[in-house]
């Protein structure tokens, strides 16, 4: 590797780390704006213009918040995971392409970090290492309610990982290829949330549920499990988890915008490079939104019906999806894709309603 070109990937990496950061500051803000618009009440508005600073203030209160460790703690590891847990966070933008190839100053540059022709597998692999840092810190806290916590979310992630990694299948059928920037140009005409709406769906909730929010923030369940597997952690080190959490929300959002939505393609692209990153920044703002929304709006489900959502709906369902795309490309019938996915979504529907309202007969 040449030196500019080493130059050229530590640029680009600093940039996207600081963007990720200062994004997860500002979600906070946005979350809580927002959760206080939908549920008729007042969000943060003393720090600041419109509470424009309350994020500043939220950073400078943990800093200076007193930090301690129980004297039964397993103390390496319970240092190390805070750490473990927001580093994947961060990792797993890197092959996400934030626009095409630009020139700047006679040198062609790509932006995004590595545009590696096995992306998909780069990003499942990284998101999974996330649950090793929460099922860590709770069992180093020595605490039963943590380790609960900790176990509920390994169990948790392995359900839906799967669902999300089938999800990933029908891009890449429809694709061709697991390299991101591929996907996108394969978007050019038709994105694929319209080839296959429920594979969007699919993907987005168990998104919800690999990042543990609401409704499926049983990991933490204040009143199961008082705060679940960061009970024992204050100051820095519990702003690390949340850190982890709502930076991994803006990663995971820019993947569905780029495996479904489009990523940076849309309208004039193609003359001015610079709307690529503004697409993308809207795209992922609306996916936030869909975020909040669904937090805001339903409440925590049980945890056998969560289990019973990922083993039993959600996973066949992404397994249908699989063959309804494999099926259309073989065929060379891609309108069928889209009906026959919402057909699929319909049965699961149909499925999870019968299945509540025999639970409900049975009390």
């Amino acid at each position: 590797m040449d030196s500019a070109l080493f130059w050229e990937m530590v640029i680009k990496s600093l940039i996207l780390i600081l963007v990720l950061l200062t994004g997860f500051a500002y979600l906070t803000y946005y979350e809580r704006r927002g959760l206080a618009r939908i549920q008729s009440r007042v969000g943060p508005n003393r720090a600041g213009p419109a509470g424009l600073l309350q994020p500043v203030a939220d950073a400078v209160k943990l800093i200076f918040k007193e930090e301690f460790i129980p004297g039964q703690a397993y103390r390496l590891v319970f240092i190390l995971a805070p750490i473990i847990t927001v580093v994947p966070a961060i990792l797993i933008t890197a092959t996400v392409p934030w626009g095409g190839i630009v020139t700047i100053g006679g040198r062609e540059v790509m932006l995004s970090i590595a545009d590696v022709n096995v992306g998909v597998l780069y990003i499942m692999s990284v998101a999974s290492i996330a649950v090793y840092g929460i099922v860590l810190g709770g069992w180093a806290s020595n605490n039963k309610y943590a380790m609960m916590g900790g176990l509920r979310s390994t169990a948790q992630m392995v359900s839906y990982e799967l669902a999300m990694g089938l999800s990933f299948v029908g891009v890449i059928l429809l694709a061709n290829s697991m390299r991101m920037s591929e996907i996108v140009e394969a978007q050019r005409g038709l994105w694929f949330v319209f080839l296959q709406p429920v594979g969007a769906v699919v993907f987005f909730f168990a998104t919800l549920a690999e990042l543990n929010r609401g409704p499926f923030d049983m990991p933490e369940a204040e009143q199961e499990l008082s705060a679940g597997f960061n009970v024992e952690y204050s100051g820095m080190k519990f702003a690390l988890f949340f850190m982890a959490e709502y930076t991994k929300m803006v990663s995971m959002s820019a993947i569905i915008a780029t495996l479904f939505w489009g990523g940076y393609r849309g309208p004039g692209i193609d003359v001015y490079w610079w709307l690529g990153p503004i697409y993308m920044f809207v795209k992922i703002v609306i996916i936030l939104g869909l975020m909040i929304w669904v937090r805001a709006s339903w409440p925590r489900i049980r945890y056998d019906r969560l289990m019973d959502l990922g083993w039993k709906i959600l996973l066949p369902l992404a397994l249908a999806l699989v063959f309804i795309a494999a099926t259309g490309i073989l065929l060379e019938m891609m309108w069928l894709v889209p009906l026959l996915s919402i057909g699929a979504g319909a049965i699961a529907v149909h499925t999870i309603n019968l299945s509540l309202r025999r639970k409900a007969n049975a009390r």
